[in-house]
């Protein structure tokens, strides 16, 4: 009776261990098989590491082990068992492998996990589907942490850390105020256009000037963000440079130069001084559909009437190039809805996703690319839902366009070669073929008519397989 005891734990022990080795095999080659979809690699590169992993190299490990074991000790028995040695040789070489490829490339596999773990689920539906699609990309959360490890944001260090900061007043829908969004036809404010040289001796002299002149504080936040998108230029030598000079509110207004930081610290400085609730937003961002890691960036938002809302001044104030900085007026990014701000923002913090349910990093990183423009026209995105998507020889957008916009697509391919995919036109679905394999970016521009200057609004990316 006592060995029966004895026994019957260490036999659930073997069982578990047993499981727990030859589960490894089947995490590594989840993990190869997820940067081979993300990076569009060929399929053998899966197959062929699934073989190695498991049985080839641990087989032939222990074939060899065994020779030479009983070469060198031809009288002995060994302790453990072929099984077992098979076992934890595939443990070891499992292990190893995994460790390795995390250690290499960390923020490609939690890129390629958060992003392309469900590939084998892809054109698959059905309650077991999506059930198992969310324990995927649940587990792909948990190496979240190795991704920050080796991510670093150059301006958390400008954030207030003195001041509590209020917790937000999350909403899913916007108030009749935010109907001002996306500000259709308006200017810059007419107090900054014509704002006189002599107020513009001190920062607190021109949020005075503004403070008295104008009553309504939606209008009033929105001259603040004019006066710095339309005062201060976007340092492009230093963001190349990775050096940035001081980014603090008073060097900011003095020398009207800055990065992201920058354009935040005066913004929140600017509302200080007229009384109003703006604080500094840090986290990261992304712009274009095929970087999906994006980079740290930061910006604002703003407490009016109780509620608060998302500016983010760097964007509005136009766009870097190879030539440089080019001054571009928009508002794009003032007091956008946050489901519009949550494509392309990730705050550290997620409550300042204003969302009543904050998206984790994965869900940010699996949303398809697009400008607030594109939300603003009335478009809406059928399919595909995903910042990458495989397909054959077409890519098929399948949108909803209720104002009859004239759409045009371009499919740009990895090494910059660029082609329209089909006829402007008012219809979907869009067909784009794509002429070979490789991975393509689809980019979307529109116009309320036919012919002249189409805008971008957003763009998809497709693996031809």
């Amino acid at each position: 009776m006592p060995s029966i005891i004895i026994e019957f734990p260490l036999t659930l022990l073997r069982v578990f261990l047993t499981v727990f080795v030859y589960c490894t095999p089947i995490l590594g080659i989840w993990l190869v098989s997820s940067l081979v979809a993300f990076t569009n690699a060929p399929l053998w590169l899966s197959l062929l590491s699934g073989i190695l992993l498991f049985p080839l190299i641990p087989l032939s490990w222990e074939l060899h082990s065994s020779q030479h074991w009983r070469q060198k000790y031809p009288q002995k028995i060994p302790i453990l068992t072929w099984s077992d040695r098979l076992t934890l040789k595939t443990l070891v070489l499992n292990l190893a492998f995994i460790i390795c490829l995390l250690a290499t490339c960390p923020q490609s596999s939690f890129l390629a996990l958060s992003t392309r773990g469900d590939w084998m689920l892809e054109g698959k539906q059905g309650p077991g589907v999506e059930q198992l699609r969310r324990g995927l990309f649940e587990s792909a959360n948990y190496l979240e942490w190795l991704y920050l490890a080796f991510r670093n944001n150059p301006f958390e260090k400008y954030e207030d850390i003195i001041t509590i900061k209020p917790q937000p007043t999350r909403q899913e829908k916007p108030d009749s105020q935010q109907k001002k969004w996306p500000w259709l036809g308006q200017t810059i404010h007419p107090l900054v256009a014509n704002m006189p040289a002599n107020v513009e001796s001190s920062l607190e002299s021109v949020a005075e000037y503004i403070a008295q002149r104008e009553p309504d504080p939606f209008l009033r936040v929105k001259a603040l963000h004019d006066y710095v998108v339309d005062r201060v230029a976007y340092d492009a030598e230093s963001y190349r440079a990775g050096l940035y000079p001081p980014q603090d509110a008073e060097t900011v207004f003095k020398t009207h130069k800055a990065v992201c930081a920058g354009y935040a610290k005066l913004l929140a400085a600017l509302g200080q001084a007229v009384g109003e609730n703006i604080v500094y937003v840090v986290g990261d961002s992304r712009s274009e559909a095929s970087d999906l890691s994006g980079e740290g960036h930061a910006w604002n938002a703003a407490q009016i009437q109780g509620n608060w809302y998302l500016i983010d001044a760097t964007w509005d104030s136009g766009y870097i190039n190879e030539s440089g900085f080019t001054k571009q007026y928009d508002t794009s990014y003032l007091f956008p809805p946050p489901q519009v701000m949550s494509i392309s923002h990730f705050p550290d913090d997620p409550t300042w996703q204003l969302l009543a349910q904050p998206l984790s990093r994965g869900e940010f990183l699996r949303q398809p690319m697009l400008r607030p423009r594109f939300f603003a026209e009335g478009l809406t995105l059928v399919s595909p839902t995903r910042s990458q998507t495989d397909v054959g020889l077409n890519a098929i957008i399948q949108l909803k366009n209720p104002t009859q916009r004239w759409i045009m697509t371009q499919a740009v391919s990895e090494t910059g070669e660029s082609f329209d995919c089909a006829e402007t036109t008012q219809q979907t679905p869009i067909s784009c073929v794509l002429p070979s394999r490789g991975t393509y970016e689809v980019k979307l521009f529109t116009n309320n008519e036919r012919y002249g200057q189409f805008d971008y609004v957003g763009a998809l990316e497709f693996n031809r397989k």
